[in-house]
């Protein structure tokens, strides 16, 4: 019976346990899923809020991507006005442009007009002249235009005068204006130097020295430098004779390095000519180099810059090479930016027209010549070329940059104090001037001012009239350019004056 008891008891507790333990399995299995729906809930709230943001942040990304092409629009728009405004600016001047043409084809055509009623009225009055007076057709015709050019002269001077300025002015204008601002702004000095054939000596006893034994010292000294010293009794000094200039300078430094040291013989020549060589030569690299360094001209062979350095050794009426090539450089560049040009082949053209000076005592041709095959050789842009080689008129102008060219090589070389002759020739060639102008009927008196760049001739009022006065000019200038040579051009004016005296008494 005992047993029995504790069978059951044992059951009733198994049975108790598992209840027990199931109850407490259902609490267990309840937390933990309320433990997880809180996360699940926590992160379907964080997944909330970032999708807030990323809606946020779109939008913020939507409104500036909207203001930008907002922005974007009114710019282009801005664009679209200005441009319709400027294309309204040149559709105005074109239209001005071809109404200007029109009025010159008019007027024109007036003249022609004109004319052809004259020619007319010649006739006409040929015939009549001839019925009633019996001339020749030649005398009638010599009367007629006498008593025409009498009564229609001061109507055809007025027209032709007024035609010509109005057809003429304005592009003159424009032009002067390009043409001064490029010399404005191209403010170089402008450095003159002659070539040096005298080297002082402090005492005529050096000069036994120089000749040395048996002239040994003079022979190995001219020998050495390729020139010809002229030792004579001229007090003071020794002459160097030469057609190369970089001979002569390099003899004129190392005899003036000879004098200053006292010590000549030959193996002392020998070391100094060496030295002054070598002086020379880096004198004339570091001149080419400032030359490209002035200019900002880049892409130049080295050898091509030795070249252009010789050029600080070289004159052309006194005129030194080397500057006169910066200066059109210069002027160049000034007239190609003006005109819309190309400013680099325009600027490096200037620079290289006068490179064949550099070594035309050398070989034969002229210096324009020299100097397209120097650039040939160093493979130099044949736009360059083209441009360089119509400077002096010798090639036709192929290119505006050409134009420009010889137009700022004219500026530079003509110009009153840019070159000079000796003063023998200049004052030979202003009274050649004066002469030539003296030497026309009616002429009272004629004076060449601005350096000879101007002649200035006063008529006789009595016995040239205002269309005889166009003629003379033209004739002056005419007879000018077959008997004189000068560098540049010569402005011609000839002055017609009337004048009234009375006395009181």
């Amino acid at each position: 019976m005992q047993e029995n008891m504790n069978i059951i008891f044992a059951l009733l507790a198994g049975v108790l346990g598992i209840a027990l333990g199931y109850i407490v399995r259902q609490m267990i299995a309840q937390k933990q899923a309320g433990s997880l729906e809180r996360k699940i809930k926590k992160k379907i709230e964080e997944a909330r809020q970032i999708v807030e943001q990323a809606n946020n942040k779109a939008k913020e990304i939507i409104d500036r991507s909207d203001e930008e092409q907002r922005e974007r629009k009114r710019d282009i728009l801005k664009s679209e006005q200005l441009l319709l405004k400027r294309e309204e600016l040149l559709d105005k001047k074109m239209t001005d442009f071809e109404e200007q043409e029109k009025k010159v084809a008019l007027r024109v055509e007036e003249v022609k007009q004109i004319k052809e009623r004259l020619d007319s009225m010649i006739k006409d009055e040929e015939v009549k002249l001839q019925e009633i007076c019996g001339l020749s057709g030649d005398q009638a015709k010599e009367l007629l235009l006498k008593r025409i050019e009498d009564d229609n002269q001061q109507y055809i001077l007025e027209r032709m005068i007024k035609l010509e300025r109005e057809s003429r002015t304005k592009y003159e204008q424009k032009a002067k204006e390009i043409t001064a601002l490029a010399i404005q702004r191209c403010a170089l000095s402008q450095a003159q130097e002659l070539t040096t054939t005298i080297v002082s000596i402090p005492n005529d006893e050096i000069k036994g020295r120089i000749i040395g034994k048996e002239g040994r010292n003079i022979r190995t000294f001219e020998e050495l430098t390729g020139v010809e010293l002229v030792v004579d009794d001229t007090p003071g000094g020794v002459v160097i004779s030469g057609f190369d200039p970089i001979r002569r300078h390099v003899a004129k430094l190392a005899l003036e390095m000879l004098i200053a040291d006292g010590r000549i013989q030959p193996a002392k020549v020998e070391e100094t000519v060496d030295k002054a060589k070598k002086m020379i030569m880096e004198e004339i690299n570091k001149a080419g180099e400032a030359a490209v360094y002035d200019t900002q001209v880049i892409g130049l062979e080295p050898k091509l810059v030795q070249v252009l350095g010789r050029l600080k050794f070289r004159t052309s009426y006194g005129q030194n090479v080397l500057m006169h090539s910066i200066e059109v450089a210069h002027l160049s560049a000034l007239l190609a930016e003006e005109l819309g040009a190309n400013v680099k082949v325009a600027k490096m053209a200037g620079l290289l027209h006068d490179i064949g000076k550099a070594i035309d005592f050398q070989i034969e041709g002229t210096h324009i010549d020299i100097g397209i095959k120097i650039l040939e050789k160093f493979k130099v842009n044949k736009e360059i070329i083209v441009a360089m080689k119509s400077h002096h008129g010798d090639y036709p102008a192929e290119s505006l940059e050409a134009m420009i060219v010889q137009a700022a090589d004219q500026i530079s070389g003509a110009r009153p104090g840019a070159r000079k002759d000796t003063l023998e020739q200049y004052i030979k060639r202003l009274e050649d001037l004066e002469n030539i102008a003296l030497a026309f009927d009616g002429v009272e008196k004629a004076y060449a001012i601005q350096a000879g760049r101007e002649l200035r001739v006063f008529v006789n009022p009595g016995q040239i009239n205002d269309i005889d006065m166009h003629k003379m000019a033209r004739s002056v200038a005419d007879r000018i350019e077959e008997e004189l040579k000068y560098p540049g051009e010569i402005k011609v004016i000839v002055i017609r004056q009337n004048r009234v005296v009375e006395f009181a008494k």
